[in-house]
């Protein structure tokens, strides 16, 4: 379980990172997907993005 929560942990951070470059591709801004500003700086936190990128790599890992 706790290696679970890590690995979910982890996606999120590294997704944050790189969501912005998928603006143009609208993958950055799907419903559930939660942004907000505290202190001045803006922070995100792609949750449904995570879960739908996991899913789609889960069916590509499973084809393979």
């Amino acid at each position: 379980m706790l290696k679970w929560i890590l690995t979910l942990i982890i996606a999120v951070a590294v997704l944050s990172v790189f969501t912005p470059r998928f603006g143009k591709y609208t993958l950055g801004r799907l419903p559930g997907d939660i942004s907000f500003r505290y202190k001045g700086r803006d922070y995100y936190l792609p949750f449904t993005t995570t879960i739908l990128l996991s899913f789609a790599l889960t069916l590509l890992g499973r084809l393979i």
